[in-house]
């Protein structure tokens, strides 16, 4: 019988921070038909594509090898009763897994990009070897496609320009002079282009591992917020590298690790306040389903990567890590179809009008059943973030003493459980009683063996969705706990209490 403390500690032995995820290979790249003919104009012959050079970031390592970041290196992570990592205490019937958004591996281990893209299909020229009719009906088109742009009140322009011997070529160019296109105040472009400023680049490293990922500016003392499995390589005397957007580069130290709320804030070293612009955060509470959003990040070490969606789901429980030597961590998520990849990791999800309202964090992928190895795959269009509300609250903790609180019911979960609820495990674990004698739970009335069905409004269906419950209170929080015993339902009400520190 696989049992864990419903605050998310092991009641066998406490936990220690796991090694840092590795990243995934990056999906590949189709090629894409731009050789579709406009109106009049035969397709020209099939001819081979030229090749198009790698990418610049694909020089970070050498290029032996399958799998491009080298054994994966550690166990499939634990798992958790809604979109989660697949658990050691199984995963819940009725929801699918999912993966934690690893950090990207660091400098060192070979890209992610596998074998050079090609051009699109077709040799681009929009020739067919038979200069004259081909290329006048070519013109023609363009000159259609003019007028009636004029007629609207555009004013585009055309250049025809001729190859000897094979055909023609006619492009169309905007009359613009050049000069930048106007964008509104609240375009994605506009806020973009206003966020990138504050989002950073994480690399962290120490002993044999190491790993890429995301941050934001959250005040003008030089805190910068990520996830705890961002930092964890140089948790113990490793180094951390921060870049910004504009290339300025910089050291930092770890302020505070919260491994079961997976945040974690770090502090630059050497920067003045007038340096910092700190991203302005949202209220995620009032998030709503079809919210557009904006997702900043380092997939695959691609820094300063834009990606746009929206709220597909709130409250989606989500669990992450816990492979035997490290702590799970739990999220109450947000759930959004902007595309995450690994190296998205503690990157910030954005509203419409650029305020963050959640920290990018897992993803669920159709690849392997290890989310850290090389078989993870990227995205779906699944994304966890965990809430700005909760993260901002763990940020505070994590500056002021840094050490993270979380409230406690005061039960053992039994995660073996295959019924709907989160039950109390019915019998003491190793000497451990399953309800704290004077904790929360043992005040409210509750008894080993009970199964818990609903927090307040929400339904538990499992021990892990309970956790990612609690967790989105405050110790002193008052709750109403609807639990079955022996066929019968009844509720009672309970003051959270709290835990400091990690397990």
């Amino acid at each position: 019988m696989s049992t864990e403390n419903e605050d998310g500690s092991r009641a066998a032995a406490p936990g220690r921070d796991g090694r840092t995820p590795q990243a995934g290979q990056e999906p590949g790249v189709p090629g894409a038909d731009r050789t579709a003919p406009l109106p009049a104009v035969p397709p020209p012959p099939p001819q081979s594509p030229p090749p198009v050079p790698p990418a610049a970031h694909a020089a970070a390592g050498p290029a032996s090898g399958s799998d491009p970041y080298g054994p994966q290196s550690r166990p499939s992570p634990s798992a958790p009763s809604a979109p989660s990592v697949p658990p050691a205490w199984g995963t819940p019937q009725g929801h699918p897994s999912g993966h934690p958004a690893a950090p990207h591996p660091g400098a060192g281990a070979q890209p992610p990009y596998g074998p050079p893209p090609h051009a699109p299909g077709g040799d681009g020229s929009g020739g067919s070897g038979k200069p004259g009719k081909r290329r006048g009906g070519l013109v023609a088109a363009v000159l259609a496609a003019a007028l009636v742009a004029g007629g609207i009140g555009g004013a585009i322009g055309f250049v025809a320009a001729e190859r000897s011997g094979d055909g023609g070529s006619t492009t169309v160019s905007a009359s613009t002079g050049g000069e930048a296109a106007s964008r509104a105040p609240g375009s994605v472009a506009a806020v973009a282009a206003e966020a990138l400023r504050s989002v950073v680049t994480i690399e962290a490293s120490g002993g044999q591992e190491s790993g890429t990922g995301t941050g934001f500016v959250y005040d003008k003392q030089g805190h910068i917020v990520t996830n705890n499995h961002v930092v964890a390589p140089a948790a113990d005397g490793g180094e951390l590298s921060v870049t910004f957007s504009d290339g300025r580069q910089y050291r930092a130290q770890i302020v505070g690790r919260a491994q079961g709320y997976d945040v974690a804030v770090i502090k630059l070293r050497g920067i003045g306040n007038d340096e910092l612009k700190p991203l302005p955060l949202g209220n995620s509470d009032k998030a709503a389903v079809g919210d557009a959003t904006i997702a900043i990040g380092a997939p695959f070490g691609l820094s300063s990567t834009v990606t746009t969606g929206i709220v597909s789901a709130k409250n989606r429980p989500v669990a992450a890590g816990g492979d035997g030597d490290s702590q799970a961590s739990y999220m109450s998520a947000i759930q959004t179809d902007a595309s995450i990849n690994p190296g998205n990791s503690g990157g910030p999800l954005l509203d419409a009008k650029g305020n963050v309202i959640g920290i990018n964090s897992a993803i669920q992928s159709t690849g392997g059943s290890d989310p850290y190895g090389g078989s993870s795959g990227g995205s779906i269009g699944l994304g966890f973030a965990i809430p700005i509300n909760q993260a901002d609250r763990v940020a505070q903790d994590l500056i002021k003493t840094g050490k993270p609180v979380y409230a406690v019911m005061g039960v053992l979960r039994n995660d073996s459980f295959n019924g709907k609820g989160a039950q109390i495990s019915p019998q003491p674990v190793q000497g451990v009683d399953p309800v704290t004698p004077g904790g929360p739970a043992d005040k409210a009335g509750l008894k080993p063996g009970d199964v818990i069905t609903k927090l307040d409004d929400t339904v538990i269906d499992s021990g892990p969705t309970l956790v990612s419950q609690i967790w989105t209170y405050k110790p002193g929080d008052e709750v109403k706990v609807t639990y079955e015993r022996s066929g019968r339902t009844a509720t009672t009400t309970l003051t959270l209490g709290e835990r400091v520190g990690d397990n």
